[in-house]
């Protein structure tokens, strides 16, 4: 079975179960999981609000990204998804997850995980502040 459970980005809301029931595998004894949600503030400003845009490679780059964490890392099983479109504060904006056969390594795949998908995968945030101000982070 491939270890790249699941690899997706889409405008519907995240689903931690979705990722957990991926990952789901009896050689694994330790499962990592890092929640990305949007946050009230950045930078000292108030956020109201944000939207997620990517590129058309943002899949493709994603799909590398996991398949250079799964060579890497002993994973016996991998998933990573991001949102995109327009998120409310408090919603997830992306899960990562690794299952391996111990938690260390489950930590540092995870670990990563997230930042190689944070500084490789074309996919931008457009921030809006509360005083009316706005941002793009992340964008070429």
């Amino acid at each position: 079975m491939d270890v790249l459970r699941l690899v997706d980005i889409r405008d519907t809301p995240l689903d931690l179960d979705e990722v957990m029931g991926a990952l789901d595998d009896a050689t694994s004894g330790g499962v990592t999981v890092f929640v990305g949600r949007v946050r009230d503030h950045d930078g000292g400003q108030g956020v109201t609000g944000l939207e997620y845009s990517a590129h058309p490679s943002a899949l493709g780059t994603l799909r590398d990204v996991c398949a250079q964490v799964a060579s890497t890392y002993d994973v016996t099983a991998l998933a990573a998804v991001h949102r995109t479109g327009t998120l409310a504060i408090g919603d997830i904006a992306v899960i990562c997850a690794t299952a391996t056969g111990h938690r260390g390594e489950s930590f540092e795949a995870t670990r990563a995980l997230i930042d190689t998908l944070k500084d490789e995968v074309p996919i931008w945030k457009h921030q809006s502040f509360a005083d009316g101000t706005e941002e793009w982070v992340g964008s070429p």
